[in-house]
């Protein structure tokens, strides 16, 4: 069965483009022109990308992003003639996994639907990572404390994502500023502080003396690794942790 795209534009001569350009190249195309409508096809049909533009004449695409991301991880390419820095921020934050500007070649853009595909199909085998009761399904992009769902903006989730599939590894302030929010954001170890102390008072007991986000000072930050099985009551001094 051919791979489902889904086509979001309120523009008909793009959606006709579109269409012919996927078609050609193998895709089934389904289409809307507005948020309300986007959503009803994407719980009715579960494409396996979107394409995605921001202008809507009823919600605003990043509202839709927000909307889906509460119940499907399916790839979202947005496509819109915004090109500000802060623009592409804004869409990506609210969960979109790529951005291209209008106008845009047809060879970028199949380009890019395929890396989304192959990372979707990835994430299929992606872990569970559990820390005393802190549990982060990777593959779903859930997270739960002591049986409770905990609601996670897609930057927050990136930032423990990474630290978690790292558990044990120091991460510089640097690897983190460039994995999660570019190589131009290297510097600004203000702002992931900011983001760590957000995070902390989502997923800790007690945000004050984190079980899970440590800081090794002057450094970065790590996930623990996982707690040492019991000894059967050996004898000698505690491992330190």
């Amino acid at each position: 069965m051919a791979q489902r795209i889904l086509v979001v534009d309120d523009e008909p001569q793009i959606r006709r483009a579109l269409r012919a350009a996927l078609q050609a190249a193998g895709y089934a195309v389904l289409q809307a022109a507005a948020g309300a409508e986007a959503l009803d096809m994407l719980a009715l049909h579960e494409p396996d990308v979107v394409i995605l533009d921001l202008g809507l004449p009823d919600m605003d695409g990043g509202d839709v992003c927000v909307r889906l991301r509460a119940w499907s991880r399916v790839p979202v390419i947005v496509l819109s003639v915004r090109e500000a820095e802060r623009e592409k921020v804004k869409a990506l934050d609210a969960g979109a996994d790529d951005y291209l500007v209008k106008p845009f070649g047809i060879a970028e853009l199949l380009a890019r639907i395929r890396a989304a595909l192959r990372r979707s199909k990835e994430e299929v085998g992606l872990p569970v990572v559990t820390h005393r009761d802190l549990v982060i399904d990777l593959a779903r992009h859930r997270v739960q404390r002591d049986g409770q769902e905990i609601h996670l903006t897609p930057t927050e989730y990136a930032l423990l994502a990474y630290l978690a599939t790292h558990r044990g590894k120091v991460l510089t302030h640097q690897m983190i500023l460039r994995h999660v929010w570019g190589p131009e954001y290297e510097a600004e170890t203000q702002y992931l502080r900011v983001f760590v102390s957000q995070l902390r008072r989502k997923v800790e007991p007690e945000p004050r003396d984190p079980q899970f986000l440590l800081t090794d000072i002057g450094v970065g930050y790590r996930f623990p690794d996982p707690d040492p099985p019991a000894t059967g009551g050996g004898i000698g001094p505690e491992r330190p942790r």
